[in-house]
């Protein structure tokens, strides 16, 4: 049974030189988005845990300090 990353292999041996820098960028896009949407995650992640800090107590306590 072929993988998926086997298959790409075969197709990559079998496209011109000149074809494979386009191949190079679309990875590289890829791996770009898939970076952009781990940083999202984090990013969100963080928020809620700022939410669960921000609160009048809290600050009231932390002021002092």
């Amino acid at each position: 049974m072929n993988t998926a990353k086997q298959i790409l292999k075969r197709l990559i041996e079998d496209i011109p030189e000149n074809e494979a820098f386009e191949v190079i960028d679309f990875i590289s896009y890829l791996k770009v988005r898939r970076e952009k949407e781990t940083y999202r995650d984090l990013q969100k992640a963080s928020e809620s845990s700022l939410k669960f800090w921000d609160n009048d107590i809290d600050d009231e306590v932390w002021n002092n300090v």
